[in-house]
């Protein structure tokens, strides 16, 4: 079965809230609207999302334009790294490329990216499982989980060089469309404004 993974476009940043907290911006929530706004997610469809703040903002403007109802699951959230909390852009940075180059050790107290990765791929099967045929699917998620099930599903190892900030839009808000049982990759991470209506109908 198809479906359409999109991530959050930008956030309102703030280091004295919890990250999983933090909202969109408004840069990210217009976005997010005109994204909408172009049809790309079918009338119908079953809109999955991450229960963090960001992705589930996302996730309730794409389904007011597509008349869905929205199911949310917290196992389908970006990669623990509250052992950290709030990083400094760049030692986040530095942070995340060890994370991804590392991937089966945990990196200063961050969830395992091979672990990370196995929770989202189980997550998205079991939801994409009680999407009936012809129904289309749409997961709202996080960068970093979103690249970790675009490498399994592609039979790519774990890299940066496969995340979206190396291929879309670098403040997020990025998709790609996939077949997880099929294992087919039908796009790279493509940013919101460049992703076609038709390329997932």
């Amino acid at each position: 079965m198809r479906a359409l993974y999109v991530t959050h476009p930008q956030v309102a940043i703030d280091a004295n809230v919890p990250v999983p907290l933090w909202g969109l911006s408004e840069l990210g929530r217009e976005r997010a609207r005109l994204f909408a706004g172009r049809g790309v997610v079918p009338k119908g469809a079953m809109i999955f999302s991450s229960r963090e703040s960001k992705a589930m903002e996302l996730a309730d403007i794409l389904a007011d334009a597509a008349g869905a109802l929205v199911l949310s699951d917290h196992l389908m959230g970006e990669n623990d790294r509250s052992a950290t909390g709030f990083l400094p852009p760049v030692l986040f940075e530095e942070t995340a490329d060890r994370f991804f180059a590392e991937p089966d050790r945990s990196v200063d107290g961050w969830e395992r990216a091979i672990d990370a990765q196995q929770r989202i791929v189980d997550t998205v099967r079991t939801a994409l499982a009680c999407v009936p045929e012809a129904t289309p699917a749409v997961f709202c998620g996080h960068g970093a989980v979103g690249t970790l099930l675009k490498c399994h599903v592609a039979g790519r190892p774990i890299s940066r060089a496969e995340d979206q900030s190396r291929h879309g839009d670098k403040g997020g808000g990025n998709c790609f469309v996939f077949d997880l049982e099929a294992r087919v990759l039908e796009c790279e991470w493509t940013a919101m404004e460049n992703f076609a209506p038709g390329w997932f109908a």
